[in-house]
C-alpha cells in the first residue's frame, strides 16, 4: 500500500512541508503531491520589492523539487471533501479530483478588504505576485509629485511605504493607520522608525480609520478626505474560503483549528499550516500570520506525519519567536528582538546591520525552498502496513 500525501499550496509553509516529508519518508511507501496554481515559488516577503520595480529570482517548482520524489501538480484548487478525502481541482485538462490519505492544507491568505467600501474597486495590494505586479505597473505610470497612500500600520504597511518612498523619491508617500504605527515595538525601534520616516519624507496619519476608498483617495470615519492618486491597502489578510466550505472545524476567521502537531481537531487525516491554520505555538497562544510562523509549523506538521506513519514518537511543539524583521528600504531595517511568545524586548538592531540580517534571513528562507531536502540529514523511514491503516484514526 502506498500512502498518498497531498499538499495544497506551495508558499513557504506548503513547500517546506512537502520537502520535509520527502526527507522523512521512504518513496517506496509514500506518494507526495504538491498542488499549486502558479508554476513558480513566490517570495511573498519580497512583494514590496517586486511592486517597486525590483526583479526577483525565478524559482520554478518543477526545478525546485526535481529528484526529491515530490510530484508537482499545477492546478487551481476548487474544493476539499474531508469526508471522501478528495480535492477538487482545475488544471490544463479541465476539472478533476485528487484522492489523499493525508492532506496538508497550506493555501495561505490574501488581502482582506475589511468590509470597507471601495477597496476592491480602487485600491492596490501586495499580498501576492499578480497584485504586486499590478501595483508595479501603476507606479511606473505615476508622474512626479503624485501621492501614494498606504493604508495599514503593520509590518506590510511599513515595508510598503518605505520601499516606495526610497524607490520613488519624486512621489509623496503617506501612511494612514487605525492605531499607532509600530507602536508595538520597543522605544529604541520606534525612535528609529520615526527617523526613517522623516528621512524618506513619509507623512503619517495615526489613529485614522479609513471608512471608504475612492478613485482620488480615501474618506476617514470622521469624514476627512486624504487625497491620493494610488491607494495601497495593507490593512489585513483573509484566508481562502475553501476550508470554511468544508466539514472541517474552522475559527470565525476561516482558519482550520489544529492541535499542537498541526492536525485538524475534527479530521485527523488533515493537517493545516501557515496562515490557513489557527495553530498554537509553544506558549499556547495562536501563531500570527507570517513566514516566521509558517515555516516552523510546516516542519512540525511534516515531522508529526512522518512519526505517526512510521510508529515513532511525535515531536513536541517548540514553535516560538526570536525577532520581527522590518525592512525600511534596501539599506535600512529594524530587527526587533522578541520573547518566544512574540512580546518585544527592549533591545533591537537597527540600520544597515539590521538590513543585512534581514536580507540573510529572507535569502535563507528562499534557499530552504530551493533545496528542500538539503537542510536535514537523511532519515527516511519505512511506513508499516499497520501505520498506514491507523495513522488517521487518531
Amino acid at each position: 500500500m502506498t500512502h498518498r500525501i497531498v499538499v495544497l499550496g506551495a508558499g513557504y509553509a506548503g513547500a517546506n512541508a512537502a520537502g520535509r516529508l520527502a526527507k522523512r519518508l521512504h518513496p517506496t511507501d509514500t506518494e507526495i503531491t504538491l498542488v499549486n496554481a502558479d508554476p513558480e515559488f513566490v517570495e511573498r516577503v519580497r512583494m514590496h520589492q517586486l511592486a517597486t520595480g525590483q526583479n526577483l529570482k525565478r524559482r520554478l517548482l518543477a526545478d525546485v523539487f526535481a529528484g526529491t520524489g515530490v510530484r508537482v501538480r499545477l492546478a487551481r484548487i476548487t474544493a476539499v471533501d474531508a469526508e471522501r478525502k478528495t480535492v477538487g481541482i482545475i488544471d490544463a485538462d479541465g476539472p478533476g479530483e485528487i484522492a489523499y490519505d493525508t492532506l496538508v492544507y497550506a493555501l495561505g491568505s490574501a488581502a482582506a478588504d475589511c468590509g470597507v467600501p471601495g477597496v476592491a474597486e480602487h485600491a492596490y495590494d501586495i499580498a501576492g505576485k499578480q497584485s504586486a505586479l499590478r501595483m508595479r505597473d501603476r507606479l511606473t505610470k505615476l508622474a512626479a509629485d503624485a501621492t501614494v497612500l498606504v493604508v495599514g500600520g503593520g509590518l506590510t504597511g511599513i515595508e510598503a511605504a518605505t520601499e516606495i518612498a526610497e524607490a520613488r523619491p519624486d512621489l509623496h508617500v503617506t501612511l494612514a493607520a487605525r492605531g499607532g504605527v509600530g507602536d508595538w515595538l520597543s522605544e529604541k525601534a520606534q525612535r528609529h522608525l520615526r527617523r526613517a520616516f522623516d528621512r524618506l519624507g513619509i507623512t503619517v496619519h495615526e489613529n485614522t480609520d479609513v471608512a471608504r476608498v475612492q478613485p482620488t483617495g480615501v474618506v476617514t470615519a470622521e469624514g476627512r478626505t486624504i487625497p491620493a492618486q494610488v491607494v495601497v491597502w495593507t490593512a489585513g489578510f483573509a484566508v481562502h474560503p475553501i476550508a470554511a466550505a468544508t466539514t472541517l472545524q474552522v475559527a470565525p476567521s476561516g482558519q482550520i483549528i489544529v492541535d499542537d502537531t498541526m492536525r485538524s481537531v475534527s479530521h485527523p487525516g488533515v493537517y493545516a499550516v501557515g496562515d490557513a491554520a489557527l495553530a498554537p505555538g509553544a506558549s499556547g497562544e495562536p501563531l500570527r500570520m507570517s513566514c516566521a510562523s509558517g515555516v516552523p509549523a510546516a516542519y512540525q506538521a511534516a515531522d508529526a506525519i512522518a512519526a505517526r506513519l512510521t510508529g515513532r514518537g511525535v515531536p513536541r511543539n517548540a514553535i516560538g519567536y526570536t525577532g520581527q524583521c522590518i525592512s525600511l528600504g534596501r539599506r535600512d531595517a529594524i530587527m526587533q528582538w522578541v520573547t518566544p511568545d512574540d512580546q518585544p524586548k527592549s533591545s533591537a538592531l537597527t540600520g544597515r546591520s539590521a538590513a543585512r540580517l534581514k536580507e540573510l534571513i529572507c535569502t535563507s528562507a528562499a534557499w530552504s525552498i530551493s533545496h528542500p531536502t538539503s537542510m536535514l540529514p537523511s532519515r527516511r523511514r519505512r511506513v508499516t502496513v499497520a501505520q498506514q491503516t491507523t495513522v488517521n484514526a487518531g
